[in-house]
């Protein structure tokens, strides 16, 4: 047996995690909050030395405002190159929301652009804007200060993988063929941004709109995801993502969210997450999918072909209820989503130009004949119920014939032959008939460039909106974190394993099982799974707790203790 290592020793072989901005306010927080020194040590990681280094910088390090992820503070950093590196961060995590790949001389190109915009919006300054090169140097700090990765360098490109592409597609008829699946059972979803608000560029109507007082351009930003078959004929219902749970228009026109077109679900970035995902999957995808298949007499099974976008996670089948176990789930390669996504081959344009022609309608009809302005319709006439008005109906107007023509670059076979347009080719024109109708002069190009717009990268006004908006959602996470802390492990258990009988009582004894089954789901998966969280979290700690605490004491004990000593660390994971 060889030497005993010592501890200095053990901590070199291991490569520690950086001490970010936030661990290090986590620290102080928790020793102000009656913490040990040497406790706080052991949970990071650390040298005791090292914390009490961190505590004596208490002040410096609570009144630090840096950009989330930040490991390293620079002394007399000028604060607009702190603004650069918050928005830069949003930035990055936006365009790797979207699966999208940047390089280093992106970045540095938009680091450029937004200094230029933040001196540009300082009162005061010089028509000549203060020079910053965003050299190879200071990305590499940056890289340092903010920990990301993933990073493409250059020479590199994140352009469509024709090779990669091709050999998929041969994948994908490969397990269609092996697996017997018909265009029925085969499924692509997909998500995408719409500023519900926003109209051509040209238009009178946005000029007014854009000079509104108190107008914030990110408030209009949406998101949604499709789905449907390949044979076009099932449309799972869509999951719209807003920034407000209950807005104010919901009140006014008393909307019950549950008889929406839409499932509604909210979070101040108006993103699709995992949670929202694997949310939509048990309570739309699977029902509708599993009720359409027993419809139509064919087999218990189905394929989910998507991007690997974020909010898709890999593990999916692992999420599922067990009553959908029969979904299978596929995911497509890296930059081949513009060549082989389905939903991106003419579906969410199309259903983009038939939301804006809906817009165009919906204006004309309430400014035709009377004497409200567009300014005012803009104003008082158009909210985000009216938004989902047009949802419906943009998204009911996407033909059965255009859905399944979208399959045509994955798999020929399964498109239908047809002698006939999509009728979506004519909504352009609609939508110019319209505008002239309403005296306003707009082209195919300008609807055209409208429907692109819709995911452009956000502007430096969205990326400052987008900052100031996860300041509120991180403050009401701590008062969330306040509240969990009132509620005690004990009560939390208690409520679960009532629930858990009251759902076992309602399934062996309600009239209507399949009625107390599907609301026990539901009820089970927006409210208790988060209790259930809460306190699997609780208990994995207790227990970390009391293993640490139960190995300190062992290697504190004399060597002549044995082995049986160290049997009595055995831990015992309990899930819940």
């Amino acid at each position: 047996m060889g030497p005993k290592k010592t501890a200095a020793a053990v901590a070199g072989e291991r490569k520690k995690e950086k001490v970010t901005l936030e661990m290090k306010k986590e620290i102080i927080w928790k020793h102000d909050g009656g913490m040990r020194v040497t406790d706080i040590a052991r949970e990071y990681g650390r040298n005791p030395s090292t914390i009490g280094t961190i505590l004596k910088m208490r002040e410096k390090i609570l009144a630090t405002d840096a950009a989330k992820g930040v490991t390293r503070i620079v002394k007399n950093r000028p604060a607009v190159l702190e603004e650069v590196d918050k928005l830069l961060l949003i930035w990055i995590e936006e365009k790797q929301r979207a699966g999208d790949t940047v390089s280093e001389a992106v970045i540095c190109e938009k680091a450029k652009a937004l200094h230029a915009d933040l001196i540009r919006e300082q009162p005061g300054t010089s028509a000549e804007p203060e020079v910053f090169k965003a050299s190879r140097g200071w990305f590499d700090r940056f890289k340092t200060r903010s920990g990301i990765h993933s990073v493409v360098r250059h020479g590199e490109t994140a352009s469509s993988d024709v090779p990669a592409a091709e050999d998929f597609a041969a994948e994908f008829l490969e397990l269609v063929k092996t697996e017997g699946y018909v265009p029925q059972q085969v499924f692509n979803c997909d998500e995408t941004g719409l500023f519900w608000k926003r109209m051509p560029k040209r238009t009178f109507i946005t000029q007014e709109e854009s000079r509104l007082p108190g107008h914030k351009p990110m408030k209009d930003r949406l998101t949604l995801l499709f789905c449907a078959n390949a044979s076009g004929d099932l449309k799972i219902k869509p999951l719209l993502v807003y920034h407000s749970e209950n807005p104010r228009a919901f009140k006014r026109h008393k909307i019950d969210k549950e008889r929406l077109s839409v499932m509604w679900r909210s979070n101040s970035k108006a993103w699709v997450t995992r949670v929202l995902f694997v949310d939509w999957v048990n309570l739309a995808f699977g029902p509708a999918v599993k009720q359409y298949l027993l419809d139509n007499d064919l087999p218990l099974k189905a394929l989910l072909l998507m991007d690997n976008a974020p909010a898709h996670p890999k593990g999916l089948e692992v999420d599922l209820l067990e009553e959908f176990s029969f979904i299978n789930i596929m995911f497509l390669p890296p930059n081949t989503t513009p060549l082989l996504q389905p939903m991106d081959q003419q579906v969410i344009a199309n259903f983009k130009k038939l939301y804006t022609k809906e817009l165009f309608r919906r204006c004309f009809e309430v400014t035709d004949c009377t004497t409200i302005t567009l300014r005012e319709f803009w104003k008082d006439h158009f909210d985000i119920v009216t938004c989902l008005k047009m949802v419906n109906t943009a998204w009911k107007g996407i033909s059965q014939r255009n859905l399944n023509c979208a399959w045509r670059s994955l798999w020929p076979d399964c498109v239908a032959p047809s002698d006939s347009d999509a009728p979506e080719s004519t909504v352009g024109q609609d939508i110019v008939a319209l505008g002239r109708t309403m005296g306003l002069e707009v082209t195919e190009e300008d609807v055209c460039e409208l429907v692109e717009g819709h995911d452009d990268e956000l502007t430096t006004v969205e990326l400052v909106e987008l900052q100031a908006e996860a300041a509120q959602e991180q403050a009401s996470l701590e008062e969330e974190e306040a509240t969990e802390e009132r509620l005690s492990s004990e009560r939390l258990r208690d409520i679960c394993q009532k629930w858990k009988e009251v759902q076992t009582f309602a399934d062996l004894h309600h009239h209507e099982k399949h009625v107390a089954h599907d609301a026990g789901n539901f009820y089970d998966t927006r409210v208790m799974s988060s209790f259930r969280e809460l306190l699997k979290r609780r208990i994995k700690q207790q227990t970390m707790d009391r293993f640490l605490t139960k190995k300190q004491r062992v290697e504190e004990e004399p060597s002549s203790s044995g082995p049986q000593s160290l049997r009595k660390c055995t831990v015992h994971f309990v899930d819940f």
